[in-house]
This record gives C-alpha cells, sequence and structure tokens, in this order.
C-alpha cells in the first residue's frame, strides 16, 4: 500500500509540479500550472485513514463509483468534476497511480498552450 512518502515522490515527479497548503495546514494540495489536481489530508494519514482528492472525467467517474466502493463524489470538492478516493479498499496502487495520471492530465490539458510549453 501507498504511504504518503510514495504518494509525495510520484506526485512531484510529474513535470511542472508544485505543492501548496492553500486551505489550512493538514491539507497537501499538489498543482500543475497553478491548478489544483490532487488534494489529501495529512491527519487522514496519520489516523490511518487516508484518501485523495483527485480531478476525473465527469462520465469516468460515474463509472469509477459504480465500479469501486473506495471512490465516492469528490469531499468539499466539484462532486461532477472530482472524486476522493479512499486507501485501504479496493482500489490498489497500481490503479491509484492511475487516477492520479488522469488527474494530473486533465489539469495539464486544461492549461493555456503557453503555460503547457513552459512546464515543457
Amino acid at each position: 500500500m501507498m504511504n504518503i512518502e510514495q504518494l509525495y515522490e510520484f506526485c512531484q515527479s510529474k513535470k511542472g509540479v508544485t505543492e501548496h497548503f492553500p486551505f489550512d495546514e493538514d491539507t497537501l494540495v499538489f498543482k500543475v500550472g497553478g491548478k489544483m489536481f490532487c488534494l489529501t489530508s495529512l491527519k487522514e494519514w496519520e489516523n490511518g485513514t487516508p484518501s485523495l482528492n483527485l480531478k476525473c472525467d465527469p462520465e469516468k467517474a460515474v463509472e469509477l463509483r459504480a465500479e469501486f466502493d473506495a471512490i465516492n463524489p469528490g469531499y468539499h470538492m466539484s462532486k461532477i468534476h472530482w472524486n476522493t478516493v479512499a486507501f485501504h479498499s479496493d482500489v490498489d496502487d497500481k490503479m491509484m497511480r492511475e487516477l492520479i495520471n488522469h488527474s494530473y492530465e486533465l489539469v495539464f490539458k486544461s492549461l493555456t498552450k503557453k503555460v503547457q510549453n513552459e512546464i515543457g
């Protein structure tokens, strides 16, 4: 099972990723081009109930929620464009990485061509 350090390294390995705490000292946010693609609560990791908020294509989001117990509409986010994905459930690390990649790519593609080119 992925731990917080592995999550951090995986997100930081992507081009143009920055980390922030824009809301409070608990919510770690990963951004690309100044836009969020992954949010997680540090307290939830400490409590053993970690989850991620990830951007998702709306149609795919509905399919994933039907298929996996761990995937629900985004907590405190747009329920159409965001999912909350719990660890310790029926989503394995390979799938979690695919969902993080999907979120990153959606956000990256939404950036202007100028910003995409600056990121590389």
